[in-house]
Parts: structure tokens; sequence; C-alpha cells
């Protein structure tokens, strides 16, 4: 199955919520007859209630809405005016990070449970096949059976893996895995880092930590910070993203499990609220089911007619 159709599919729940709705809304609204006159009340207040429904965001919605009034007479349907306001506030977040250094150091943080563990054994499969060569860190070392699980998906990805004993400073086993990345020249060093509430002080104090363990180490590193944030959360991952921006310093998005949910316009939220690129998609359980996130495709596949 191709990018595309993954995330066509990931989408069907969201489609069957958000766009069936947009299709009973827009069906009259765009009648010839009523191009001429400005859009009715009922319809913008039907229109946000889709949106609202699908965890687009009050801010995002308003935003659309508004590109709504705005339509002239005559002028484009009501369903291609939201399509492309929606592709724009995409668009608008979609800036890729530079990639200068080597190796090129990848930090994912997040809360427990959002499948932050195995995205990073994803993201290894992912960056090996685009030709480049990763090695892992397992900067979790409170838990030792999130090791061994990221031990188990570095085996799966075929890449190498550094861990240290359990309980051990995280920073320092940062430290080994970025000095066994320039040893053997790889390209990429993935760091996984514990789950924690991004309310707990001291853990998220321990981020600062590896980050700048990582910068003395690697110029400008770490040159991604990636904030894992589950899709089914909706609204709720916004509040724990501004405070791991604040801290960690997060400049990336992946969005996991898009696939169980009908609410996959928080993608539209985190793009027009917070102004961070969603980087990568969840949309299964397989290693191969980790995608690189395209504005178009994920509006094309949202929209498209015939499923």
């Amino acid at each position: 199955m191709g990018f595309f159709d993954k995330i066509k599919q990931s989408l069907t729940k969201t489609k069957q919520q958000f766009v069936e709705r947009l299709e009973e809304v827009v069906k009259q609204a765009d009648e010839p007859a009523r191009r001429s006159r400005p859009v009715d009340v009922e319809t913008i207040e039907a229109l946000e209630e889709a949106l609202i429904s699908a965890d687009v965001g009050v801010s995002a919605t308003a935003r659309i809405v508004d590109a709504v009034r705005a339509r002239k007479a005559g002028g484009a349907s009501l369903r291609d005016l939201v399509k492309e306001e929606i592709r724009a506030i995409l668009r608008g977040a979609s800036t890729l990070p530079g990639n200068g250094h080597t190796p090129h150091v990848v930090m994912l943080v997040g809360v427990n449970g959002t499948g932050k563990t195995t995205t990073v054994g994803k993201l290894a499969r992912l960056i090996k096949e685009s030709g480049k060569v990763p090695i892992i860190c397992a900067a979790d070392t409170f838990r030792a059976a999130a090791v061994e699980q990221l031990e188990v998906w570095a085996k799966r990805a075929g890449v190498d893996f550094i861990r240290a004993r359990a309980g051990a400073d995280p920073a320092a086993v940062v430290f080994d895995a970025i000095a066994a990345g320039k040893a053997r020249d790889r390209d990429v060093v993935l760091i996984d880092t514990a789950g924690r509430l991004h309310t707990r002080v001291n853990l998220m104090t321990e981020l600062d930590k590896i980050r700048r363990v990582a910068a003395r180490e690697v110029d400008g590193a770490p040159h991604e910070v990636l904030l894992v944030l589950d899709a089914t959360v909706g609204q709720n991952g916004l509040a724990q993203a501004r405070e791991f921006m604040s801290v960690a310093g997060v400049n990336g998005i992946v969005l996991t499990k898009l696939d169980g949910t009908a609410k996959g316009g928080i993608a539209v939220a985190i793009a027009n609220d917070l102004k961070l690129p969603i980087r990568y998609v969840g949309v299964g359980e397989a290693i191969d089911d980790l995608i690189p996130f395209s504005p178009d495709e994920y509006v094309d596949a949202l929209f498209e007619e015939k499923w």
C-alpha cells in the first residue's frame, strides 16, 4: 500500500465524522441560486459544528469560517473554500529542519502511552529505507521493559542500538550514543526518552540536561525534538505540546494512532495554534506504518470523493 493509500485509509473515521457532515452542509449552500447570496447563519453554525466535532479547534475553525463568510457571489464552492483553507493552514506550518550536521540528532519526547518507543523503531526503519544509517539510543533508563521493547524494534529495523544499565543517567547514555554514532559514521542518532507528564518539573528538567549534552557533542543538536502525540486525545494534546515546547524545545510533531480516531482534524489545530510542522503520522502497528506527513496528501485524502 502506497503512502497516499495509507493516509487515506487512516482518515476513514475522520472522513465519516467530518467530511460527510460537511457535504450535508454545503450541498444547499453551493446550489447556483444560493451562490449569489451571503452564506446564511444556519450554514455557518452547521459548518462550525462539523469542524469542532473533528477536533479542528476553535481558532482554526474561526479562520476557516471567516474564509467562508468572505465568499464572493458566484465564487468558489463552500467545499473548496474549506478544503483550501485547511491546506493553507497545514502548509503554513510545514517547514523542515536543516540537515547540515552529522550525525543528525533527533530526540523523541512525550507522555506515557503515546506510542513513542514503537515510533522510534518505525522511524529508524523509515530513515534506513531513505538511504541513511541511523543508530538508536535508549535513554529511557527507568523502565527495563521499555529498553527491551526498543531493542526488539531496533533488530526489526536492522540498526545499531545503544543502551545502559537500568537507572543510569539518561544524559550519559545520550553521550555514549552520539560518540558511537560518530565512531561508526552513522547519519542519524535517534534518542528515545522516558515518557513523562508535562507537569513533572524534575523529569522535564532532565530533558533539558539531555539537550545540553547533545549540543556539546554536535553543533546545533538536538536538531529535531519531536513530540509524539496520540491523535485520539484530541485537544488535550495541545496543552501537552505547549509545555514540551517551552521546556524541551519541540520543533516538530509525530501524530500517532491517526487510524484509530474520528478526530483527525487535530492535525489542523496543531498547525494553526502551535505553528509546528507535523513530521510523521502513525497509521497502524506494523513497522512500515509510520509515514512522512504531507499537507497536500492529507487534504486530498480527506476530501477525496471516491473511496
